[in-house]
């Protein structure tokens, strides 16, 4: 990124072939939209171009990245007026981006498709804190320079967002037995 500030611009294409897999699959699953993730997917490299010149070399990239993705995504919410819907789970496995999953670990198929369908319950904040720390491996201080918070609360966050996740898992679970 830091050639793309200075003026080499074909260095975008290299950070897009990098990252585009992994912002996409975040995307999907935070909004359930593949052609709303895509879109914005696409709108925040067309940011990182235009705004090239705000990029500090005092972080992440990809905590960067992902601030964009989070402030693009809310600005298509906003336009649409439209929050996160429920997906299909099965629909998550065509779409997921190539980082290591924690879904990737589950021991059964079963328990797999409770998991997301289990966080497409979750309210918006608790998929999204969950998304960056969890599903795209961020640290806490990149989650929480996303988030606009202290890595305290983005813990916090998190830690509540799991228990949430929990809770909703073991009900889908019960009621999958009975």
């Amino acid at each position: 990124m830091l050639a793309v500030r200075d003026g080499e611009l074909d260095a975008l294409g290299e950070l897009f072939e990098r990252h585009h897999g992994p912002l996409y699959g975040f995307l999907v699953k935070l909004t359930s939209d593949r052609t709303a993730a895509e879109d914005i997917s696409q709108t925040v490299f067309q940011r990182m171009l235009k705004y090239r010149h705000t990029y500090r070399d005092d972080g992440s990239f990809t905590a960067w990245m992902y601030h964009l993705a989070r402030r693009c995504a809310a600005d298509h919410f906003r336009k649409t007026a439209a929050a996160p819907a429920a997906t299909d789970p099965t629909d998550l496995n065509e779409h997921a981006d190539a980082a290591p999953l924690a879904s990737d670990r589950a021991a059964m198929h079963d328990e797999h498709a409770l998991l997301h369908l289990a966080l497409s319950r979750l309210d918006h904040n608790a998929r999204e804190v969950l998304l960056l720390s969890r599903f795209q491996e961020l640290s806490f201080a990149e989650v929480a320079t996303i988030l606009e918070c202290s890595v305290g609360a983005a813990k916090v966050r998190a830690h509540r967002a799991l228990k949430d996740l929990r809770d909703v898992f073991l009900s889908l679970q019960r009621e999958h037995r009975a």
